[in-house]
């Protein structure tokens, strides 16, 4: 069953309120901020449970039935509630990116939301609370920041722009990444989706971000599309359409970019 123009309006507005009251519970956890490390490898502060809480609590109050894959699950895995509703609609949160940035007091962290219908985004919110900057973007429409069209820039590569890279990265990636830091002014800010949201408004050429999960990306990969530009892996594959009923916490290795630049950038990691 197709869903209709004002299906995934409504699913966007219920996104952009769920984001909210999530990112405004984690400014107040800030400042009691307590934090443990899970799979030896990620720092988890008891604010990404309560703002998961937030975010899957108001979005079940509308869509009951629908399905959620979210960072902090059981056991430190992810958690996974298959849907339940004749039209299979995923919701992939990450609530809050940016949790060490976010343990250590800094503000630069956001919440991010994607609804999922038939393995592709339909509806996405990056909202990062510090600024209220709420970034949105609905299949077939353009994508926003707080209500206002943004568009991925149309520069070359040049000394003077940004792009962003992960505070750790691929090894085998080194002299790709070198090379971008050389030709850029390159950006670390400790969140993947902020990074895509900042390629989206043309703050940023292009951003990688190696290995990383589904609620990574997913709000991301729509924002980026919707404002003109590619989000592909490393190999240059489109990573959507996904089957999430499939999904089991797999990585990969991306690469998002405005059209003029992402051809360019994929050649410089491939080399």
């Amino acid at each position: 069953m197709a869903l209709e123009h004002t299906d995934i309006s409504r699913m966007l507005e219920v996104a952009v309120v769920a984001a909210r009251l999530a990112g405004q519970r984690a400014m107040e956890e800030i400042r009691y901020v307590k934090s443990s490390i899970k799979n030896d490898r990620e720092i988890v502060t008891h604010a990404d449970r309560i703002c998961q809480d937030l975010i899957i609590n108001r979005i079940k109050e509308t869509y009951p039935d629908h399905g959620f894959i979210a960072e902090e699950g059981p056991g430190d895995q992810m958690l996974k509630q298959p849907p339940r509703a004749a039209e299979p609609v995923w919701w992939v949160i990450d609530p809050i990116d940016g949790s060490n940035n976010y343990a250590h007091g800094l503000l630069c962290f956001t919440v991010a939301i994607a609804a999922l219908y038939e393995g592709r985004p339909i509806a996405a919110v990056i909202f990062e609370p510090a600024t209220e900057s709420m970034f949105t973007a609905a299949k077939d429409t353009d994508a926003q920041l707080n209500a206002s069209r943004i568009t991925v820039s149309s520069e070359e590569i040049n000394k003077f722009a940004g792009f962003g890279i992960d505070t750790h990265f691929n090894p085998e990636y080194a002299t790709g990444v070198n090379e971008v830091m050389r030709k850029t002014k390159f950006r670390a800010l400790g969140t993947g989706s902020l990074h895509f949201a900042y390629v989206a408004k043309g703050a940023l050429l292009g951003t990688i971000a190696m290995g990383a999960k589904l609620w990574d990306i997913a709000a991301g990969a729509l924002l980026i599309a919707n404002a003109g530009g590619i989000l592909t892996d490393l190999a240059g594959d489109e990573v959507f359409p996904f089957d999430p009923a499939n999904y089991s916490g797999g990585e990969y290795n991306i690469l998002a970019a405005g059209k003029k630049t992402h051809t360019a950038f994929l050649e410089i990691f491939k080399t």
